[in-house]
């Protein structure tokens, strides 16, 4: 009779003699095509994992504009299409995205053995789990975020949809890795995924490689002090409370001045705002800026604000704290194990714009425990967030999935077996 310890503990010999796995990687973006933070998050774990000795296929959405293929940082990215690439319907646009990307999985895998899928939220889902099953491959599913957390519930037929999506991802996938604790406990409160199936493992970060030491591209900030706060424009990243902070700046005369940058739905909104409420002098939309602009904003801004009212992780706040930059940041979601208020950083209450001014005020009064925190926080961000590291236990995450699955199929086939 076979002992099933010694199967496995074959199984995971084979696993050891043979580092280099086959990876194809599923998510909707890649840079160039920069949405959110998920797309440097794929970038840098690809990156870091062919680095590490593995063949990495990024399968991704193309435009007209980009190659159908190309390697990068030794990662293969493939682009495509999606079928109906001109619908201005977003879900139906996502549907022909996952139609495309599941035929071309299956083409690269005529010519590949791959060893795992890795899929990136729900954008990619349905062609993650239909190559899972017609490549008789295991899942992994990073979940960045979820439709439930960006709105607080839901509430709509769309929110519903997308909501559903996520489930259905979730309980393909042999093994889920989440990004923060707090995330692990949403999935296991709201989707009820069992603890087990649910790694934690954070994103990354690497030290800018800045090229410029001035602020030659933002000449009206020169020798002006401001307050730098970046990410999607959209509602559960809190910039009302910037918005109502600078008002209440404006009223008492304190000389603040927030320089907000990125994109999104609600950039028109928040410009019409500051200009109905005469806050031109305290608070500036400047839209979209390039890594390296971002980076230089960061270094030379007085301090970093992260008011968001959902955040799953927050790279932004590493992104500060790898420059040594005092951060404040919302006691919310990921950001709570990030930050410890008073150590590596400055915790305010969420939504609250009086609690906001009242750690900027202690920061600009207390300019040596500002530097001193900022040093703190940058060796926190060296030492536990490198990809490196991250990109390390991601691999050995990977190399576990294909190992228990193996041994859950080999014990199934065992047991269809003995009842035939």
């Amino acid at each position: 009779m076979t002992n099933p310890l010694t199967e496995k503990a074959d199984l995971y010999q084979e696993s050891i003699h043979k580092p280099r796995l086959n990876i194809l990687l599923l998510s909707w973006e890649f840079p160039p095509n920069v949405v959110g933070g998920l797309s440097r998050h794929v970038f840098s774990l690809a990156g870091q994992l062919a680095k590490q000795g593995h063949n990495v296929h990024v399968l991704t959405a193309g435009s007209g504009h980009l190659q159908g293929y190309e390697q990068t940082r030794d990662v293969h990215v493939h682009r495509v299409k999606p079928i109906n690439e001109h619908d201005h319907q977003f879900l139906a646009w996502v549907g022909g995205l996952n139609l495309a990307m599941a035929f071309k999985g299956e083409q690269l895998a005529e010519d590949i053995r791959f060893d795992l899928l890795h899929a990136h939220d729900w954008l990619v889902g349905a062609a993650a789990i239909a190559l899972k099953d017609v490549l008789e491959l295991p899942l992994l599913t990073t979940i960045h975020a979820t439709e439930y957390g960006r709105n607080n519930g839901i509430h709509t037929n769309i929110q519903r949809f997308i909501h559903k999506r996520e489930e259905q991802l979730m309980f393909a996938s042999e093994q889920l890795i989440v990004c923060s604790d707090y995330m692990k406990d949403f999935l296991m409160t709201i989707f009820r995924v069992a603890e087990k199936r649910i790694a934690v493992i954070p994103n990354g970060i690497e030290p800018p490689l800045i090229q410029s030491r001035s602020l030659t591209v933002f000449p009206e900030l020169t020798n002006r002090k401001y307050i730098f706060s970046i990410g999607r424009i959209v509602k559960e990243k809190g910039f009302e409370t910037i918005i109502e902070a600078a008002e209440m700046a404006k009223d008492r005369e304190q000389n603040y001045f927030f320089i907000i940058a990125g994109k999104g739905p609600m950039l028109d909104t928040y410009r019409r705002q500051v200009k109905e409420k005469d806050l031109a002098g305290y608070v500036s939309f400047i839209g979209y800026v390039t890594d390296e602009e971002r980076d230089i904003l960061i270094q030379n801004s007085e301090m970093m604000v992260i008011p968001s009212l959902y955040e799953p992780f927050g790279i932004v706040v590493l992104e500060a704290m790898i420059q040594a930059k005092p951060v404040i940041v919302s006691n919310e979601g990921g950001m709570k194990g990030l930050i410890k208020h008073l150590q590596t950083g400055f915790m305010m209450n969420p939504g609250d714009a009086e609690s906001l001014l009242e750690q900027m005020e202690f920061l600009r009064n207390h300019p040596t425990i500002a530097n001193e925190i900022g040093t703190k926080g940058c060796q926190v961000a060296r030492s536990l967030y490198g990809w490196k590291r991250i990109a390390a236990e991601t691999s050995r995450l990977m190399g576990d999935t294909i190992l228990n699955t193996r041994v859950n199929t080999k014990g199934n086939s065992q047991k269809i077996l003995k009842k035939v």
